[in-house]
């Protein structure tokens, strides 16, 4: 594949990843240069695995992938969306302390979520006969780093919009979720 077509699929897969993480950014919930490294890190690694894993299993799961991938994104953007909206709105006056998206279970299912189109697009790699260790390499360092980005950008809108961007965070992520379904259906 060439670098330039390499690249550009590279940032059409890392879209979802910079809104993900310019929503937590925007939310205040991203506590430092550390969290955010963890956020843009696992994203870039789930998005270098996921074609990797695409690649390796192309021919016995297709059928299966190409079903429910989109529901699966769907339905982990849709839980923790709904957990940011819930808890902008119930914030009110700090009281109750902010989730932390770069641990755990939020961590890893943002992770998957952001990064399941790189799967379709390893089964996709595997039918063209590409190798994909470098087109995997490229797609991870794109992502990780658009996504520290987005932190940053996000950061910077939740620090003018205060804890409203957090209600917005949120409603990015349900929107994603809209979009995958839609755009598979």
């Amino acid at each position: 594949m060439p670098w330039v077509q390499l690249f550009l699929v590279a940032l059409g897969l890392s879209m979802d990843a910079f809104a993900v993480a310019l929503g937590a950014g925007a939310s205040g919930r991203v506590p430092g240069v550390r969290a955010a490294f963890r956020i843009s890190f696992h994203f870039g690694l789930f998005q270098f695995l996921m074609p990797v894993a695409g690649w390796t299993l192309a021919v016995s799961l297709r059928p299966l992938l190409e079903a429910v991938d989109h529901w699966v994104a769907f339905a982990l953007l849709w839980m923790v969306g709904l957990h940011m909206v819930h808890d902008g709105f119930g914030r009110g006056g700090g009281t109750k302390p902010a989730a932390d998206p770069s641990r755990g279970v939020p961590l890893i299912a943002l992770s998957v979520a952001t990064s399941i189109d790189a799967l379709a697009v390893g089964v996709s790699l595997a039918f063209l006969g590409e190798l994909i260790l470098w087109q995997s390499v490229a797609i991870g360092a794109v992502t990780g780093t658009l996504s520290l980005l987005g932190i940053r950008m996000g950061a910077r809108l939740g620090a003018r919009f205060g804890e409203r961007m957090e209600i917005v965070g949120g409603l990015i992520l349900l929107g994603i979720g809209v979009q995958i379904v839609l755009s598979h259906v």
